[in-house]
């Protein structure tokens, strides 16, 4: 997770659709067991957040040391507290500032999912990452890849229009940290010859009862939204965004019998070095 003026992040409030935002990890280690050969000695979860999915890697893996990465002190509060018998080292490190030697060991197994939005200039360190693994050892991404879909969209065009929108536009123009899929594969080709790039987009339900907030609203309060929130103090300038935007999301995401429609794209990444 990311570490900026944006609100401070909140497991509970990411945590209320735990199981679509764990589904992309879900489907990433899936493709990462078919790449591997043999289980891995050192797995390493960079942008770990508030923990649920370190530890289902601890439990696949359970003859594995695993560390959990994340910028977040609220999330690795959350984190330690569900792993009373440690079996996760948790570590307070941004992206950029992780290294990779500081495991005193290759690493077998890198994932980081959902964080890169975040990271800017992780084009970049790409290469860094993927020299840290041990022989045959793997590189794991996913990454939104839903900017210009309405809920982004929207965000900004309503920061636009905000009395404070020139403070808003620079933390809502991060989308352009997440590159197309066939930038990743030309990258991580250059690296090592074993790689698969996909995109799926998952047709998320998100149940939308009557007179309680719009879904996609508490979907990006815990996520995208985290930048207006942080120059936005509680308060009638705060209220007004989140009152327009709601509307916005209101005709773009219409709520029906089924609760409310909300499509989703996301990009893997899965790199697999050269065994020894």
């Amino acid at each position: 997770m990311s570490e900026t003026t944006d609100a401070r992040w909140s497991p509970e409030q990411y945590l209320r659709f735990a199981d679509h935002r764990g589904r992309p990890m879900r489907d990433l280690l899936a493709r990462v067991e078919a790449a591997r050969t043999t289980a891995p000695r050192v797995v390493v979860d960079l942008g770990c957040g508030p923990g649920d999915q370190t530890l289902a890697l601890a439990d696949r893996w359970p003859g594995a040391r695993v560390v959990g990465i994340d910028s977040s002190p609220e999330m690795l509060a959350r984190a330690r507290s569900i792993d009373p018998d440690g079996r996760v080292e948790w570590v307070e490190a941004t992206a950029e500032q992780w290294d990779p030697s500081a495991t005193g060991d290759r690493v077998d197994l890198l994932v980081t999912n959902a964080l890169l939005q975040w990271v800017p200039t992780h084009l970049r360190l790409l290469p860094e990452w993927v020299a840290a693994l041990a022989p045959g050892g793997v590189f794991a991404m996913q990454v939104p890849a839903n900017f210009t879909a309405p809920s982004h969209r929207l965000m900004r065009e309503v920061a636009a229009r905000h009395p404070r929108g020139e403070q808003l536009r620079p933390g809502l123009d991060r989308a352009a940290a997440v590159a197309l899929p066939q930038t990743y594969a030309a990258i991580l080709l250059g690296l090592t010859p074993d790689v698969d790039v996909w995109e799926t987009t998952y047709q998320q339900v998100l149940p939308a009862p009557d007179g309680g907030p719009h879904p996609v609203l508490e979907w990006v309060a815990g996520t995208g939204l985290r930048p207006v929130l942080g120059v936005l103090p509680e308060g009638p300038e705060r209220d007004a965004f989140i009152d327009a935007y709601a509307a916005e999301l209101e005709r773009a995401y219409p709520r029906r019998s089924f609760g409310v429609l909300f499509p989703f794209s996301r990009i893997f990444a899965v790199a697999r070095t050269r065994a020894a």
